[in-house]
């Protein structure tokens, strides 16, 4: 028996040997929505071949956003793109500021999680799980307290206070893309056909018409 159990450690230690370690490995989350083959890009940015201290401090978050809009918030970020110091942390923050009954309308980010801090304010949260039963998990949040948005899951938040809100917020992944529903389902360019919209929500074409009018204005 221990010559047996001998030889299958040696018959596993010579497949560790023959197998290169990248077929057993798995890739790397992507970090964008597409990626077609190019010899001369990467999955990311490329490395300065010299960093400098500035790389790593930005001011991006610094300032109110300006929540005079029909969604009565403002969303700024700091990725990557725009905060070359995070580049290969897997690391995105931003900031969130909200006019009373701002919202952030149901969207998802494909390729993170999110964890949101409240700075002030009262916001009411929720995601909806993608099990087929739908199922709503809603929280009010006050000053100080933390919520969690799995990662790809549809969620929303509303300022149901009678002040203005603050919540800063940490995402897994430099580039988490983000798709607002209301944008992807009826802004999308070419849009989506009609017929499928029609028959998705069961509405008649002029009230198709009515909602697309109305995001764009």
């Amino acid at each position: 028996m221990a010559a047996f159990v001998h030889f299958l450690g040696l018959c596993f230690l010579g497949i560790l040997v023959v197998v290169p370690w990248g077929a057993i490995a798995s890739d790397e989350d992507p970090l964008q929505d597409v990626c077609v083959a190019d010899v001369h890009e990467v999955n990311g940015f490329a490395c300065k071949s010299i960093a400098n201290a500035s790389d790593f401090v930005s001011s991006l978050l610094r300032n109110a956003g300006n929540t005079n809009n029909r969604l009565g918030t403002s969303v700024t970020a700091a990725g990557a793109a725009n905060f070359p110091g995070l580049n290969t942390q897997g690391l995105s923050f931003a900031r969130i500021d909200y006019a009373p009954g701002g919202v952030v309308p149901p969207h998802n980010h494909p390729r993170a999680s999110e964890v949101l801090f409240v700075v002030s304010g009262t916001l009411r949260v929720g995601f909806v799980t993608s099990d087929g039963k739908s199922t709503l998990f809603t929280n009010i949040l006050y000053p100080g307290d933390l919520t969690v948005f799995p990662r790809a899951l549809v969620h929303f938040i509303i300022n149901v206070g009678d002040s203005h809100a603050l919540s800063l917020s940490g995402l897994d992944s430099q580039n988490p893309g983000a798709s607002l529903l209301p944008t992807v389902l009826f802004e999308s360019n070419p849009t989506i056909g009609d017929d499928v919209l029609e028959k998705a929500f069961n509405l008649p074409q002029n009230e198709i018409d009515m909602i697309k009018a109305a995001l764009k204005a």
